[in-house]
């Protein structure tokens, strides 16, 4: 039957079913499409016979909500969604959003925070004994013991608050399979603690084969350079091959015990997960809504990875995706934009073909696909290993082959590309086709920041590899007698961003000529190395001590520096200049960030021409004032009035 999944009973009756196997609970509502996991686990189990029913953002004030198909046979699957609800609701400066992309027409407050914990609490009280399963990324970030950045405090593991059974954690096509048969097959719930890529409660220890003790939850919530210590354990204990059992202690709560990751996706198995029969959309019920916004940004987008050897460390993919690249085949990726083409709302462009790093096709080196990731080093930071294969030839290929398929006008590619892997290769063809035939004006890249000091504590290339990468491209260009720019992303308050630091990036800006409309401020999620950094003031994996911006002031002094033109950062750019000991960027050179203020006569300050503060001969301000409102860089709500520069006679 290739159709939606039942989201009712009466749709569940009308597949001739008596009672489903898995209830799903997901805070996004139901997009049948493969860039959404709930979409990808439900139409998985369904090709391996089980019987699934979508429950997407219910009320979570009613019992009944989540009652809609009864007690499930097998359990309860319950997810978040595709994004992390607290992520989803709030900024980094903790203010409510005012849109959620993954609820029908972006309205806010169809779910709770934490839904995973949420959901789960209603369901054990209403099926006291049922199996519940938690996924996605906020269960898989939430594992163990994590830093909460909006709580301010240590937190023990969701599974602990949820009530949950199990935690399928990362990308979890083998681990619910694996979860599901062993349900099916009669085996208690608390007895399914073999599974790769699972985390679950225990009374003892035994369960874990050669396991790795973390110190204890009272250690890492008392003490900081305990939470650091756990946090290196467990980012050297991401990768599936060389990973070991991981224990944290509750005391009298017992366990909990993280196994092993699950081994990567084959080829053969990426393509099998692509080929599931998804509807390609959004559930009809939401059309009267206006649909699901998300759903526009990758409709007429490609996957082609898994996985990013790339290493960032404020990027939660180590522990969520792992560095061990997966790949659709050529054929898989082909057949799908063959299919997109024949939707009437495409018009010719396929908006991305790529992953979390686009221009990532193959593994780093060959010796990941039987021995792992090295535990230690790096792939490409701080500079490339001696063992990379930097090699663009198999995604050129691709490229080629989707430009010329019948309807297509465009390819793009806007998922982000690896600079430092693309100055890696030796070949230049792919940054000449990316430059011909692939960009839209403007090629987005992401050197978030200019400082080396602070690259360092990103985990990113030195500053100079940007600015070759930036001559390579500008030559492509002038070859083919393109104008088109790279539009750089940069980070402010990153842990080990002093306010010298920030005001270096300011320049930056300054020497570009532009001002960047929106400034991405350091958001400490779960299981980060940046967020370890955050809360610990400790570099996990070196031990070395780190300033960390943490002053809500502050950040929204490193913020305004790289909006220094506007004229409502004035006061904040003085304040960082002064504490940055950078004074002589104030005055009237071209290197200089701000103006000084004048004093009038009377020795009071007065604006420069045209500045609201400025005074005619009379003593009286010129023009109209009028109130506007709008944001300041706390990203508070402000009301400032401004004046107007007609010049009137004085009456």
């Amino acid at each position: 039957m290739h159709e939606f999944l039942p989201v009712t009973a009466q749709e569940m009756k009308d597949r001739g079913w008596e009672q489903v196997d898995f209830v799903y609970l997901t805070g996004d509502a139901y997009v049948d499409h493969s860039s959404f996991g709930s979409a990808i686990i439900s139409r998985l189990l369904e090709s391996h016979g089980y019987r699934v029913g979508i429950i997407p953002q219910p009320d979570w004030r009613k019992k009944e909500s989540i009652q809609v198909f009864g007690e499930p046979r097998l359990g309860f699957l319950v997810t978040a969604g595709n994004m992390d609800s607290m992520v989803n609701h709030y900024t980094v400066s903790k203010k409510h959003r005012q849109k959620d992309s993954y609820s029908p027409g972006g309205v806010m407050g169809l779910r709770p925070d934490m839904p995973t914990v949420v959901y789960s609490n209603l369901i054990r009280q209403t099926y006291k004994h049922t199996p519940i399963i938690l996924g996605g990324i906020e269960a898989s970030l939430r594992r163990l013991a994590h830093y909460d950045y909006w709580e301010d405090r240590v937190k023990r593991s969701v599974l602990l608050d949820s009530g949950a059974d199990l935690i399928s954690y990362g990308m979890g096509e083998h681990s619910i399979i694996e979860i599901a048969d062993a349900l099916n097959s009669g085996i208690p719930v608390e007895e399914i603690t073999y599974i790769p890529g699972t985390v679950y409660k225990s009374k003892t220890t035994d369960t874990a084969y050669d396991p790795v003790a973390l110190p204890s939850f009272d250690q890492v919530r008392d003490s900081k350079e305990a939470y650091a210590e756990s946090f290196s354990v467990q980012y050297r204990n991401t990768d599936p091959f060389t990973a070991k059992p991981l224990i944290e202690d509750y005391g009298t709560r017992g366990y909990v015990i993280q196994n092993p990751p699950a081994l990567p996706l084959s080829t053969q198995e990426m393509d099998d997960v692509y080929d599931l029969p998804y509807m390609g959309t959004w559930h009809p019920m939401y059309d009267s809504q206006g649909g699901i916004p998300a759903l526009d940004e990758i409709r007429f987008s490609l996957t082609s990875n898994r996985g990013c050897f790339g290493g960032c460390s404020f990027c939660a993919l180590t522990f969520h995706q792992g560095r061990i690249l997966q790949t659709r085949s050529h054929e898989s990726i082909l057949k799908e934009a063959e299919k997109m083409t024949e939707d009437p709302a495409f018009k010719g462009y396929i908006h991305d073909v790529g992953g979390p790093t686009a221009d990532f096709r193959q593994p780093s080196c060959q010796k990941q696909l039987t021995k792992g990731v090295c535990q230690n080093r790096q792939c490409l930071f701080p500079t490339p290993c001696k063992n990379l294969t930097a090699d663009h030839s198999d995604y050129v290929t691709l490229l080629g082959k989707l430009r010329k398929i019948p309807g297509v006008k465009k390819v793009f590619i806007r998922s982000g590309v690896r600079f430092d892997y693309v100055m890696a290769d030796k070949n230049p063809a792919f940054l000449q086709e990316l430059v011909r035939h692939h960009i839209s004006g403007q090629l987005r890249v992401a050197p978030e920041h200019v400082s080396d000091q602070v690259l360092h504590y990103m985990g990113k290339p030195s500053h100079k590899v940007y600015q070759d990468f930036l001559k390579a491209y500008e030559r492509e260009n002038k070859k083919t007698g393109q104008k088109q720019y790279a539009v750089p992303y940069f980070m402010s308050s990153h842990p080990g961003c002093t306010m010298k630091e920030a005001v270096k990036l300011a320049e930056y800006v300054r020497d570009l000529g532009f001002t960047p409309e929106q400034v991405q401020d350091f958001y400490p999620t779960p299981s980060t190395l940046s967020t370890c950094m955050y809360y610990t003031g400790i570099h996990p994996l070196t031990k070395e001590k780190v300033y960390v911006p943490k002053n809500p002031h502050e950040k929204a002094v490193q913020r305004a520096l790289m909006q220094y033109k506007n004229p409502a950062n004035r006061s904040l750019v003085l304040e960082g200049l002064k504490m940055a000991d950078r004074m002589d960027l104030v005055g009237f050179g071209p290197k200089c960030l701000i103006r000084p203020e004048r004093k009038n006569n009377d020795g009071g300050k007065a604006g420069r021409k045209g500045h609201p503060g400025e005074k005619n001969s009379a003593g009286n301000r010129k023009g109209k004032s009028r109130e506007v409102s709008g944001k300041n860089f706390a990203g508070k709500s402000v009301k400032k009035t401004i004046r107007n520069t007609h010049k009137k006679k004085n009456r």
